[in-house]
């Protein structure tokens, strides 16, 4: 019988949250009454089947010492290793639930992979979540289309606005790397010696006052919002300590929830929230991070796959394994399988392009 497969972990700097996303979702869809197959991604890449119901603490040194290894086979799936003179036993999932967060996990790669296996999954599709985790290419597709967004350009000889500045990871997640600077000869040695910044660093304004606002997005079975979050930071930033780093996560981060903002800010954020789906096509369950700046609203950064998968958002009459499942039935509906192309020629290019030894004289070696 096929299980939902809850996959987390997976190479990343936000590994551990991951594992408690994961974790959380396992526990939310136990208690629901699913059949869930909780998988840890490891950092090294490996894949282990955990124990039900297993805790923070059983991966402080790695993957549960009860877990059991996976193999992984393009066009097979996961497999159970071999038993004695038997093959390997397949592990038959009807659909994954994506808790990864950062790195290949969140930014499309794993999606792409469960694609090629031809197992739905939540966190997608790849191309979506590829433009939801690229802060450069989302924030163009926003001007684009005029929604109202911070100016936001690569860091380069010159930005066409003043300092002070925030850099960011371009395909980074969460608050990690995140740094304000007064001048740009100090972002650029933050981009050599920075870990989280050496694959591309943006560069946007840094406005101080700005009040950080989330909200929660459910596209399945249709598109609802959770209440409107105002982060409560100390100091200029609300960093990776103030979301995770206390005994409750982000559901424990000092919050005014709902936020006490204008209604009218609310259904501003309601709007744009709505209109960067359409224009994106991104779906599923995620969360929307917004700048209010001097009663203006921008929108900041959309995360696909946030932490605790923002249920703490939501209003208790919501269930949370309704908002889990949902995700997860919108990846089945939507799925298509690896097949060939709508169009094909029948061997018409392949018998018209005779020996490739002569397309080799066309071209300079």
């Amino acid at each position: 019988m096929a299980q939902l497969g809850i996959v987390f972990g997976a190479p990343s700097p936000e590994h551990e949250i991951s594992i408690l996303t994961g974790l959380l979702s396992e526990r939310v869809l136990r208690e629901a009454g699913q059949d869930v197959a909780p998988i840890y991604w490891t950092p090294n890449g490996e894949w282990v089947l955990c124990p039900p119901s297993s805790e923070a603490k059983d991966f402080l040194e790695g993957a549960p010492k009860a877990g059991t290894r996976l193999e992984v086979t393009l066009g097979a799936g996961f497999s159970l290793p071999k038993k004695g003179l038997g093959g390997a036993k397949p592990l038959a999932l009807d659909a994954i639930l994506n808790c990864c967060h950062g790195g290949s996990g969140e930014n499309g790669g794993v999606n792409a992979v469960f694609d090629a296996l031809g197992i739905p999954a939540s966190g997608g599709p790849a191309a979506m979540a590829a433009l939801g985790m690229d802060k450069l290419a989302f924030g163009a597709v926003l001007q684009q289309a005029g929604i109202p967004t911070l100016q936001r350009v690569a860091l380069g000889e010159s930005v066409p606005f003043q300092g002070p500045y925030i850099i960011k990871p371009r395909f980074g997640g969460s608050s990690i790397g995140i740094e304000v600077v007064e001048d740009l000869d100090t972002a650029r040695a933050l981009a050599t010696s920075s870990v989280q910044l050496r694959q591309g660093v943006v560069v946007e304004p840094f406005s101080k006052g700005a009040v950080d606002l989330n909200l929660a997005y459910s596209t399945s079975p249709t598109l609802r919002f959770s209440l409107l979050e105002k982060p409560l930071k100390n100091g200029d930033l609300f960093d990776f300590n103030a979301k995770y780093v206390n005994t409750d996560g982000l559901a424990g981060a000092a919050r005014e929830l709902p936020a006490q903002v204008p209604d009218a800010v609310t259904k501003e954020a309601e709007r744009l929230a709505a209109q960067v789906l359409e224009v994106t096509g991104i779906r599923g369950l995620g969360r929307l991070d917004f700048l209010l700046v001097d009663d203006v609203l921008y929108v900041n950064e959309i995360n696909t796959i946030p932490g605790s998968m923002s249920l703490y958002l939501w209003p208790k009459e919501v269930p949370a394994a309704e908002l889990l499942l949902g995700a997860v039935e919108e990846a089945r509906q939507t799925f298509r399988a690896f097949a060939p192309a709508a169009h094909q020629s029948g061997g018409a290019a392949l018998r018209a392009a005779g020996g490739i030894g002569g397309k080799l004289g066309q071209i300079g070696r």
